[in-house]
């Protein structure tokens, strides 16, 4: 008997790469070897899966999604099965497989009275496997089912609590990205005053040079402009007294002579 595990191997989602892992895991903790068959890479595996999994075992869509168990051409379950199987200590049974002995399962076989006239000692291979699947898991359907329940609700929750942080990455990524806008802008803002600070220095002192040459100008055209005051005579004529005036005439008379 061989085991056969369909999988997806490049599947993008979360909860399905987790069920993949816990199956395949499990059974290699177990020591049950089985055959992974990837529905990814094969389209024949992929159609194969499809076509041979129960229509009461298919979602909505009639689209069964991995991980999906066969023992060779006979199915034993999908993820939520196997893990009720897990629970109870029955996943020998879920396989078809005779359980170790010394084993929990095995135990737990021997402790079973005889159900629906058949002998718990019988090997599990003389009894159909869908049938023997149906006896084994008749007794904890109603567990299975709250627990399936369980499990789908922490799915759910799991989900959710992903969307959830996803929404607060993009929210914090948003703010960040707003922040960093604000400060782009305020710098803008300082460099746009302090520019115009500068600008108002400049033409400031532009205007003061202006205005200390337009000074310098006035006051040398002024100085050009204003006229040589004439010089003053120093000394006037003195009055020429009485006796100059008998000098000057007896002088005048000897130039006569």
């Amino acid at each position: 008997m061989v085991i056969k595990v369909y999988l997806a191997s490049s599947s993008g989602s979360t909860a399905i790469k987790k069920k993949q892992q816990d199956v395949v895991g499990f059974l290699e903790a177990l020591k049950i070897e089985y055959t992974p068959l990837d529905i990814a890479c094969s389209e024949e595996n992929r159609m194969w899966m499809r076509e041979n999994v129960p229509g009461e075992k298919k979602p909505t869509n009639g689209i069964p999604l991995p991980p999906q168990i066969f023992n060779e051409e006979g199915y034993c379950g999908d993820y939520e099965t196997f893990f009720d199987a897990k629970e109870d200590n029955q996943v020998y049974a879920f396989l078809g497989l005779p359980p170790p002995p010394g084993s929990k399962e095995a135990l737990q076989a021997e402790q079973v009275p005889l159900q629906n006239g058949t002998d718990p000692d019988q090997e599990p291979e003389d009894t159909p496997q869908e049938e023997c699947n149906g006896v084994e898991n008749g007794e904890s359907e109603e567990l299975a089912g709250e627990e399936a329940a369980e499990e789908g609700g922490e799915e759910v929750a799991g989900e959710e609590e992903e969307d959830a942080e996803l929404a607060d990455g993009a929210e914090l990524e948003e703010d960040a990205e707003e922040a960093e806008e604000e400060t782009r802008k305020e710098a803008g803002e300082e460099e746009g005053e302090e520019g115009e600070e500068e600008e108002d220095v400049e033409e400031q002192e532009a205007q003061e040079e202006e205005d200390l040459i337009i000074s310098e100008d006035e006051e040398e055209l002024r100085e050009l402009e204003e006229p040589e005051e004439p010089q003053s005579e120093e000394e006037e004529e003195a009055p020429v007294t009485e006796e100059e005036e008998e000098e000057g005439a007896d002088a005048e008379d000897e130039e006569d002579e």
